[in-house]
């Protein structure tokens, strides 16, 4: 079991509130995601969880159980941090058994639980070895293995790969996801890359200033957020805001692009959300004018960073890599595809 319940939760540092009641429940196998940007909560909150932080205010409970005074060591919980944290004057099956060692376990039981750890992450050739003589991806395996052998009910990452290469990453997230797979076991794993909260987690709780904006799978972020701060902080390229146009002449580059996304009856919408890959180029002549300021050629696709006329943020188009005519400083043609508009009101709420 892995059950973690997290009731009216507050972190105080004197007068400051870090963590502002939060209430939340992450269910036994799952793997929820804590993201959103530097100094949101996201990792103190997590840090409370391991027992590693008090907690000013609330009650957390393991498997029903309230954990609030429980000794680290007694909850249950495994925590693999950023830094790997390894021993250098120990091998690696010294690294991943010392904990086992610490409580006592018998050596050829320690052997037994590393031996087993190191065949779920593939590293048994490197049993010998010691960290300096291993790559950064083979130490975040070792930490994630000192972490295995103790078979605990949660896992705890604290962004575990911040440290690796982009392709390492991609790799990495890859074996975190089978090795969840496998193991079963509760997973809460803190980021502030949406891309790693999207391809990760059965659930996303979205942190922002202490408070959770949204919980959700990660589709439904992504398509219906909750409001503003969730549509920015989710999605890359960052969804297109407009804004409401002051002026209402229909030939204005910004008018003509707020009429097609909003329906006028809509008075209190105040902004227009759309994702890149739902802003079209058109025929010449058939849409609204924009300029290239910027062509990033990806490959397999192409962003467009738009200037348009009265709108005062550049607008974000992903198309087809072969699309021609769309180099720096074009005059392009753009529609946007209406049905897939978000619209805000004054307080950043999705409307609908």
């Amino acid at each position: 079991m892995g059950q973690v319940s997290l009731r009216g939760i507050r972190k105080s540092y004197g007068e400051t509130d870090i963590i502002k009641g939060i209430d939340l429940e992450i269910k036994n196998g799952e793997f929820m995601v804590f993201v959103g940007p530097s100094g949101c909560g996201k990792s103190t909150m997590l840090r409370m969880i391991a027992g590693l932080e008090n907690i000013t205010g609330g009650d957390l409970l393991i498997d029903g159980v309230r954990a609030n005074d429980l000794r680290p060591a007694d909850r249950g919980a495994a925590m693999v941090f950023q830094s790997y944290a390894l021993y250098p004057h120990m091998t690696v099956e010294e690294n991943m058994g010392f904990a086992l060692k610490m409580a006592g376990v018998s050596k050829a039981l320690r052997k037994e639980q590393v031996g087993r750890a190191a065949e779920v992450l593939r590293i048994n050739e490197l049993l010998g070895r010691y960290p300096k003589e291993l790559s950064g991806g083979q130490r975040q395996r070792v930490a994630i293995g000192r972490a295995i052998v103790r078979n605990p009910k949660v896992f705890l990452f604290d962004e575990p790969l911040s440290n690796l290469d982009a392709a390492l990453r991609v790799n990495m997230r890859s074996e975190l996801s089978k090795l969840h797979r496998e193991l079963g076991t509760t997973m809460i794993y803190v980021t502030h890359d949406q891309v790693e909260a999207l391809t990760l987690g059965n659930r996303i709780a979205v942190f922002n200033k202490g408070k959770v904006e949204q919980l959700g799978a990660p589709m439904e972020l992504y398509n219906r957020p909750a409001n503003e701060f969730v549509s920015t902080f989710i999605g890359a390229p960052r969804i297109n805001l407009i804004d409401r146009p002051p002026a209402v002449n229909a030939s204005i580059p910004h008018v003509a692009l707020w009429n097609a996304l909003v329906d006028k009856a809509l008075a209190e919408t105040q902004k227009a959300g759309l994702r890149p890959e739902h802003l079209h180029l058109a025929a010449k002549g058939q849409g609204i004018q924009a300029t290239v300021v910027l062509a990033e050629h990806l490959g397999d696709s192409t962003i467009l960073h738009l200037q348009v006329e009265g709108v005062s943020e550049l607008l974000h188009a992903k198309v087809d890599a072969n699309v021609p005519n769309c180099e720096n400083g074009q005059i392009v043609d753009i529609k946007p595809h209406a049905p897939c508009a978000l619209l805000f009101d004054a307080d950043g709420k999705l409307i609908g």
